[in-house]
């Protein structure tokens, strides 16, 4: 930061996107891309958490920041659902940023057969699926403008050590996003595409 100037990130597009953007990391992204000026589209399966975590960042930064939430359940969507919403939340909007935060771990380490089938389940609609069609619905777009750029927010359980055993299905969900964002970041490089997978 001290050698040298960071990154405008209007430059991509003056709105970034956030997925599960009402609590932990994708809260503290939505006030942190608000303060450099980015509008917001937020995204959230709780209608009233998003309203609040607006009015809150509108109180901080003004109306200046414009908003646009999207209540989507990835649980309860499918491919269909998410894709219809995510296209019809950012119509007309110059999307330049996605950050695929959503995700869910369970609380405690358990092993792999001691987990409920429901558990399972939503962390691998939440955790996998939510990232394929959310990234599928939006990249069509900065294809058009040959420019943008997608954070998948991974974990040090998929790079750092070797296994995570007791936490399995999460850290193999990861180890997917951490996958999958190197793919595409080479698969995109020529429409000016830039893809990191953060841990």
């Amino acid at each position: 930061m001290f050698i040298r100037k960071p990154k405008d990130l209007r430059d991509y597009g003056s709105w970034a996107m956030i997925t599960g953007s009402t609590n932990g990391i994708g809260r503290a992204l939505a006030f942190e891309l608000a303060s450099k000026g980015l509008n917001l589209v937020c995204v959230g399966r709780n209608p009233t958490k998003l309203e609040s975590t607006a009015a809150e960042i509108h109180h901080k930064f003004g109306e200046r920041i414009m908003i646009r939430n999207i209540t989507l359940d990835f649980v309860k969507s499918g491919p269909n659902e998410i894709s219809s919403a995510i296209d019809h939340g950012i119509q007309g909007l110059d999307i330049g940023l996605l950050v695929n935060n959503v995700g869910i771990a369970h609380a405690y380490p358990r092993f792999f057969h001691e987990i409920e089938q429901e558990l399972l389940e939503t962390m691998i609609r939440e955790n996998v699926e939510a990232v394929i069609w959310v990234t599928r619905a939006v990249i069509s777009e900065m294809m058009k403008k040959k420019k943008g750029a997608i954070v998948n927010i991974g974990s040090g359980s998929s790079v750092t050590v070797s296994s995570y055993p007791l936490f399995t299905l999460y850290a193999a969900s990861k180890a997917f996003m951490a996958t999958f964002s190197r793919s595409i970041d080479l698969e995109y490089q020529n429409y000016g595409i830039d893809v990191q997978c953060q841990v």
